[in-house]
């Protein structure tokens, strides 16, 4: 079975980028500012000889209404179609209230989840990765997509535990 991550996070953080790192393409719409990416996306990635498929969402906010309900929506279905998910929060602006509610529904979910802290390239990641210890789902993995940094190693641990399944 082809591994399925879904990109979930509040509003630019950054999994657009991550998307685009991820499947080789510049399929995913890149903008800095929030609510560009409505509807989920799937993009196809390789590494090594292991495929997989990666889904882009709009986003969470924790204010689902109008557009932010369909955004949620589309999320919430990558979330269900998938094996694993990346939670992407931003080491920039550090952890919000927002981030901690997409957690609480995250956990719920049972499924593997990778607390990935993007927007790592101009602060010290160990520092950018604190405060995201306090979530409780896992060890914090630093990056900065915007510049492939950490983003090989990230996806290799992740196909790893798939590859341990199937053994």
């Amino acid at each position: 079975m082809k591994p399925v991550i879904a990109l979930v996070g509040r509003p630019n953080v950054g999994k657009s980028t991550l998307f685009n790192v991820l499947t080789r393409t510049r399929d995913a719409i890149v903008a800095n500012f929030p609510g560009l990416t409505r509807d989920r996306q799937y993009g196809k990635g390789v590494v090594g000889e292991i495929d997989y498929l990666v889904i882009d969402t709009g986003g969470l906010s924790g204010d689902e209404n109008g557009i932010d309900g369909e955004m949620a929506s589309q999320s919430l279905q990558a979330i269900e179609e998938s094996n694993a998910i990346i939670f992407l929060v931003d080491g920039k602006e550090g952890l919000t209230a927002s981030d901690e509610a997409i957690a609480k529904h995250l956990r719920q979910t049972g499924k593997p989840i990778h607390l990935v802290v993007n927007k790592t390239d101009r602060v010290d990641p160990d520092i950018a990765i604190g405060e995201f210890f306090a979530m409780g789902i896992g060890e914090p993995i630093p990056i900065a997509a915007a510049h492939n940094r950490g983003v090989h190693s990230l996806i290799e641990d992740i196909l790893s535990e798939f590859a341990s399944e199937d053994e």
